[in-house]
């Protein structure tokens, strides 16, 4: 056969067989009298081992010393290929059920109870914005403190039955609007720092969270998520925190250990 016979027999490009004659995988036949290479029984064998062996996932360096080595080094070569398979199938299905995740929204990343929230917002009077940023930060609050978003779930849920803080936190969100220096940016303050003191549970919305993180700094990324530095929305969570420290609530800063 001809290289090019001797390609399509094994099923790869004639670029393919110079390629394993470029490494040593394969030995260049003879020429005959008309200066053609011609492939025999033994380099069509070598050149289904070789091929066999790559499609395999057998690195091309690595396929040299398996086809040369004794029963026994063949065998263990083997074998650490294919937990080298396996590893990488393994790898493949956890990015392929990351994408299904992805792909599934709200639900596979949050869960439903969380879902189930997103979906009463609108209902309560809270714009789009509003419940986009919340979905945001609750994504974050998973990630960061897995082991404590249950539980702030269970707040949360008992606390959107109550109208005042349901109007509290819609105020918050308003005040998203207004100027950093706007005088009602203390009074609503004021009156969401007097409302968690009044109502414990729902405090541990505010606290809940932080209380389970080695490092302030995780609840400060949570609580602040979306904020711009300097906004009104930011100053008002800000003096929410300084005034329920002012009444003894153990809050971290961005800064705490």
């Amino acid at each position: 056969m001809t290289i090019g016979q001797a390609a399509a027999f094994v099923g790869v490009t004639v670029k393919t067989v110079r390629h394993y004659h470029k490494l040593g995988l394969v030995a260049e036949p003879e020429r005959d009298s008309s200066g053609f290479r011609r492939y025999g029984s033994a380099e069509l064998l070598r050149l289904v081992r070789v091929r066999t062996l790559a499609a395999a996932g057998v690195p091309l360096a690595e396929v040299g010393p398996m086809l040369d080595a004794d029963t026994t080094s063949f065998a263990a070569a083997v074998a650490d290929v294919d937990r080298q398979l396996t590893a990488r199938i393994e790898e493949l299905i956890a990015r392929r059920d990351t994408l299904h995740k992805l792909a599934d929204g709200d639900r596979a990343l949050l869960g439903d109870r969380a879902v189930a929230l997103l979906e009463r917002m609108p209902g309560l009077g809270f714009p789009a914005d509003e419940v986009a940023a919340t979905r945001e930060g609750w994504v974050l609050a998973k990630a960061l403190v897995p082991e404590g978003f249950e539980d702030y779930l269970t707040h949360l849920e008992h606390a959107l039955d109550d109208p005042r803080y349901v109007a509290l936190i819609r105020g918050a969100a308003e005040a998203a609007a207004w100027q950093p220096d706007d005088p009602r940016i203390d009074e609503l303050a004021t009156a969401m720092a007097e409302h968690y003191l009044a109502n414990p549970a729902q405090l541990k919305i505010v606290t809940g969270m932080q209380a389970r993180t080695e490092a302030g700094t995780r609840y400060h990324l949570i609580a602040h998520h979306g904020e711009q530095q300097g906004s009104a929305a930011a100053r008002a969570l800000a003096l929410v925190e300084t005034k329920l420290r002012s009444a003894g609530v153990r809050i971290p800063g961005p800064d705490s250990h």
